[in-house]
């Protein structure tokens, strides 16, 4: 039972690391798009051998 000691801490500490590396990356604009990847891929428009 006093490995719960040191394991909750801990648990708590990832787990607030984890929302703070969230909550950074919807704020810097990660997830803005993410329909527009899924379209670029499938799009004929880019060429990665370009003859320049």
């Amino acid at each position: 039972m006093q490995i719960l000691a040191y394991l909750i801490p801990i648990s708590l500490f990832l787990g607030g690391l984890g929302l703070v590396a969230f909550i950074f990356t919807v704020r810097s604009g990660q997830y803005d798009d993410p329909e527009g990847d899924s379209r670029r891929i499938l799009s004929d428009d880019f060429d990665d051998n370009p003859k320049g």
